[in-house]
């Protein structure tokens, strides 16, 4: 609950709280011809807990493997749907009929030289004779007076068997028995495993949510299903996005938060000869003090390519140069510009603990703590090392250490609110509740005109679900807010909308505090993150998926725009569902109650 990840906090909160409540998201919009249906559902994590029994006859539940000869009760060659043709009815041979032959027959003789293929076709996918099965469906769909759903979809199960499967004409024969029947579960089952085969996998989950939703979300593997497919799906659009994406600065508010969470330190003296490169970083310097990010980054980049005449400047420009890039997710970069810097000047103790993070980032906490070390080695009263320390060891919920750090870092200078907040919050997090809020109170007697302990004592009584109490804090943030010469943080706005959301179910006040927030700072997450889902509680389809379109655009990291594209996948999903299915809309209703 840091001030650079507070709002990724706040992001977490809105998407935990919905998936805790189905049932306000699960909502049929009929008039819209669209419904949510458990987009938070499927977009959740697998934990989710028991959703039903698996369906009858679908050959899913037993999963014990078994060396025994396969039948169309296996996993690999889903059940047809058919009894057991008599033995006589087996042996007794069916001749090709000619298209004109089929024509002159009466519709009963035809009906029932159909039934007796179909029978065929059945025995011979028993014995494992797919071949010779497809051919018997086949003759069945040309002789029948009636297209029959089941004749397309026993076809396309032989198909699945064939070696190699032939997954294209297991889709064309599921398109056919769905085009008879839409409700076909078997059929939609199995062209969604095909299409998951041809990684087409938005078409996959078109299909398996269809599944999923026409089942009442009672058959597990359909719920498996979405969840695998829609995983792969973020995971492969995050990863193409994050190879082709240009690097730029997050958010004002995620940049500011990361720099004010070192303590200010003075600006770099020029030296007595200075060069243009001198000049120029000094100039950075003032317009990082100033908040003028982009200006800050393009400015040491030209100091650092003009020459800066002394090793501790350069040293001071990689360490800038190396946040910006590390902002930017250019973390490759920014440990380049840092070690560079760290061999310039081992005693630039910022620089030290920058590098901790991008060895976190890197996951190699063992790196991060040796790094932390080192600065405390140069520098054993620099107050940033220990916040910092503890921020690594507050992620990795070691909160009894890392409330150590928050007070050690304290004890050096009492000036800096983080540390008090973060204290606070590591006390909470380590069930000391009395503690926690003793040290909030002192917090706010100490910084009465800051806004982050009002904020952050309102996120726990948030999570105590006191409401009144938190809003009470949230709105004195905002006040305080409001007040300052400097761009406002919207975060308060946010957790008010939240706050109302979760105590009141009063989506059009929190939609309010959301739309306000995004025209203050329109690339806060948090309040892009939490819009979309209110959005969804409202039926507000099309908001829902630009505000998640959105969200994507402004991730940060690759797990973040995982998250994003998610949700966005799974509305869309379901958009395709009621555009499909849109009497279904009245039903939705009734599940979304119902869970």
């Amino acid at each position: 609950m840091s001030s650079s990840t507070s709002s990724q906090g706040v992001v977490d909160r809105v998407q935990n709280f919905v998936f805790e409540h189905k049932h306000a998201v699960l909502i049929g919009t009929a008039a819209a011809l669209v419904a949510i249906g458990g987009v938070a559902y499927y977009a959740a994590s697998s934990s989710s807990g028991s959703r039903g029994d698996v369906e009858k006859g679908e050959g899913k539940k037993d999963k014990k493997k078994s060396k025994k000869r396969k039948t169309v009760k296996d996993d690999d060659g889903p059940i047809l749907e058919e009894r057991k043709p008599k033995a006589s009815a087996v042996e007794e041979e069916e001749r090709n009929y000619t298209a004109e032959e089929i024509a002159a027959m009466p519709e009963e003789e035809r009906t029932k030289i159909a039934a007796s293929l179909k029978a065929k076709g059945n025995a011979a996918y028993q014995q494992r004779k797919f071949a010779t099965a497809i051919d018997y469906y086949t003759r069945a769909i040309a002789v029948t007076p009636k297209p029959e759903p089941v004749f397309f979809s026993n076809r396309a199960a032989c198909y699945v068997n064939l070696n190699p499967p032939q997954h294209e004409k297991v889709v064309e024969d599921c398109d056919q028995a769905l085009a008879l029947d839409k409700n076909y579960l078997k059929a939609l089952n199995r062209r969604a495993t095909a299409l998951e085969a041809l990684d087409r996998l938005e078409d996959a989950l078109r299909d398996y949510t269809a599944a999923a939703i026409l089942d009442k979300f009672q058959n597990m593997a359909a719920a498996e299903a979405v969840e695998r497919v829609l995983k792969k799906l973020s995971t492969n659009k995050a990863q193409q996005i994050f190879a082709s994406r240009e690097k730029r600065l997050p958010s004002h508010m995620f940049t500011s938060a990361y720099f004010g969470a070192f303590r200010p330190r003075p600006l770099p003296q020029l030296p007595e000869n200075p060069s243009q490169g001198d000049h120029t970083l000094l100039m950075a310097f003032e317009a990082l003090q100033a908040s003028d990010y982009a200006h800050a980054f393009t400015l040491v980049t030209e100091a650092i390519e003009q020459g800066i005449s002394s090793d501790a400047g350069k040293a001071e420009a990689l360490n800038l140069r190396g946040t910006f890039k590390f902002l930017m997710t250019d973390v490759e970069g920014a440990k380049t510009d840092f070690l560079e810097s760290l061999q310039l000047d081992p005693t630039l103790t910022q620089t030290w603990v920058k590098i901790a993070s991008v060895w976190m980032e890197q996951g190699d906490p063992k790196q991060a703590f040796e790094s932390f070390e080192k600065a405390i080695e140069y520098n054993p009263n620099d107050p940033d090392i220990y916040y910092h320390r503890g921020q690594v060891l507050f992620i990795m919920n070691e909160f009894g250490d890392a409330a150590e750090n928050y007070t050690k870092s304290t004890e050096l200078d009492d000036k800096f609110v983080f540390s008090h907040i973060q204290l606070a919050v590591a006390q909470y997090k380590s069930g000391n509740l009395a503690n926690s809020m003793a040290t909030f109170r002192k917090t706010l007697r100490a910084f009465p005109d800051r806004s982050e302990p009002q904020n952050y004592y309102g996120e726990l009584l948030l999570d105590q679900q006191r409401y009144p109490d938190a809003i009470e804090k949230f709105e004195r943030a905002i006040e305080i807010e409001r007040a300052k010469s400097t761009p406002m943080n919207v975060l308060p706005l946010v957790n008010k909308g939240l706050a109302l959301f979760q105590w009141k179910q009063d989506v059009e006040a929190a939609e309010k505090c959301c739309q306000e927030a995004l025209e203050i700072d329109p690339e806060c997450e948090a309040a892009v993150a939490t819009l979309a889902q209110l959005s969804l509680q409202q039926g507000k389809i099309d908001i829902a998926l630009k505000m998640f379109d959105r969200q994507s655009q402004l991730a940060r990291s690759e797990p973040e725009l995982m998250s994003a594209l998610t949700y966005q996948y799974a509305t869309e999903a379901q958009v395709k569902f009621m555009q499909t299915y849109p009497e279904m809309a009245a039903q939705l209703g009734q599940m979304a109650r119902m869970m």
